[in-house]
C-alpha cells in the first residue's frame, strides 16, 4: 500500500483541488459533509413509500418487489470493504498493521427496473489526506477519517454532486463470509489457480482454476488475495467475479424468500446508515432487472516503473461516473 508517489502536474492539480495547502479548509469541508448528510437523511427517507401498518405477506420466491416497497428514485451507496475481521477490531491483522484500511471501495447505484451500476474505486489511488504530508493511497482515508472522510474524498475524485453518495455500508471480512454462507454458496469462474500462505497476516488462499463453488471463507480468500503490492488491478477483476456470482446467487429460485433472514444476519455485522427495511428495498430494486451488473473502473494513467500509488488518466471531464449512455469506463 506504500511506495513512491507519482509525479506530474496533473497529480498536483488534483490533490490541490482536494486539500491544497490549507488543511483547515478540508476539515471544514468534512464537517459540512457530515452536517449535510444528516440534513438529507430525512429527505432521502421520503423516496421509500410509507410502510403499510398491516403485516406484509411472506415474500414471493420469484418476485423481488414482494420483499419491500421499491425506492422511487436512484440511490447511490458507498460500499467500504475493510481489512479487519469485525467492525470494532482494534487491529486489522493485515498490512499495514493498525486500524482498518479500506481494502475495497465501490460506488453502487441502484435503480428499480435497471441493471445495477457499480464503480470500483482504486484503493491505491494517490490522494492527500488532512494532517498527513505527501500522497497516500485512497485506502488510508478510512483509517484517518472513517466514513465521512472516505465519502468526501471519493465524491471529490469522481465529481459527484452534493449529497452523494446517499448511504454507506462498511463491510468487514466476517460480514462477507456471513453473506455467502447465508446464501449457501457462490459460483465463480477462475482463469487460474491460487495457492499462497501469508503467516504475517494470518492468511492463506487455495483455489483451483475453473468453475468453483465457494463458501464464505473461500469467497474471502478470493476477494482478499493480492499476489504482489502491485496486484490491485487483478484483485479488482477477481472481486468483479465475486460480485457477479453473488448477484447470480441472489437470483436463484427461492433465494428471495431467504433474503429477510440473510439481511438480518449480515446487518448485525456491518456499519451502515441503512435501516433493515431500506436494505431489503434496495436489494429488491437491484434484483428487479434481469440484466447482470454493469461494473466500471476509473481510467488510470499508466504505472511508472514499480510505483504502487496510481493517478487518474489526465484530461478527463467530471463527473467520471456514472457513465453517459453508450459510454464505457476503462481500467
Amino acid at each position: 500500500m506504500g511506495g513512491s508517489a507519482p509525479a506530474g502536474d496533473a497529480a498536483q492539480t488534483r490533490v490541490k483541488r482536494w486539500l491544497g495547502t490549507k488543511p483547515s479548509r478540508t476539515v471544514l469541508r468534512i464537517v459540512a459533509a457530515v452536517i449535510g448528510a444528516g440534513l438529507i437523511g430525512g429527505g432521502l427517507a421520503l423516496i421509500w413509500p410509507k410502510p403499510d401498518p398491516i403485516a406484509a405477506a411472506p415474500p414471493s420466491p420469484d418476485d423481488p418487489a414482494s420483499l419491500a416497497p421499491l425506492p422511487q428514485r436512484s440511490v447511490m451507496v458507498l460500499l467500504i470493504g475493510v481489512d479487519s475481521d469485525a467492525i470494532n477490531d482494534p487491529s486489522n491483522r493485515a498490512a499495514p498493521k493498525g486500524p482498518a484500511n479500506a481494502d475495497s471501495l465501490m460506488l453502487i447505484q441502484i435503480t428499480a427496473g435497471e441493471a445495477l451500476q457499480v464503480l470500483q474505486m482504486p484503493t491505491e489511488l494517490a490522494v492527500q489526506l488532512p494532517g498527513l504530508e505527501g500522497l497516500h493511497p485512497l485506502a488510508r482515508a478510512y483509517r484517518e477519517g472513517g466514513v465521512a472522510l472516505t465519502a468526501d474524498v471519493v465524491a471529490e475524485v469522481v465529481g459527484l454532486p452534493s449529497g452523494e453518495p446517499d448511504r454507506y455500508v462498511v463491510m468487514p471480512r466476517q460480514a462477507l463470509r456471513a453473506l455467502v454462507d447465508s446464501l449457501g454458496e457462490v459460483e465463480v469462474s477462475l482463469n487460474q489457480s491460487y495457492n499462497r500462505q501469508d503467516k504475517a497476516q494470518n492468511y492463506s488462499v487455495n483455489l483451483q482454476a475453473g468453475r468453483q463453488t465457494l463458501n464464505g471463507r473461500q469467497a474471502e480468500q478470493l476477494a482478499r488475495h493480492r499476489s504482489s503490492p502491485n496486484d490491485d488491478g487483478a484483485r479488482r477483476v477477481r472481486q468483479q467475479a465475486l460480485v457477479r456470482g453473488l448477484h447470480d446467487q441472489l437470483r436463484q429460485p427461492n433465494a428471495i424468500a431467504l433474503l429477510p433472514d440473510v439481511i438480518g444476519e449480515v446487518s448485525a455485522q456491518v456499519s451502515t446508515d441503512l435501516t433493515p427495511s431500506e436494505m431489503l428495498s434496495l436489494t429488491a430494486a437491484a434484483l428487479s432487472s434481469t440484466e447482470p451488473p454493469v461494473i466500471n473502473q476509473l481510467k488510470l494513467a499508466p504505472r511508472a516503473g514499480q510505483q504502487q500509488l496510481r493517478e487518474l488518466k489526465p484530461d478527463q471531464s467530471l463527473p467520471l461516473w456514472p457513465p453517459a449512455p453508450n459510454a464505457t469506463a476503462g481500467n
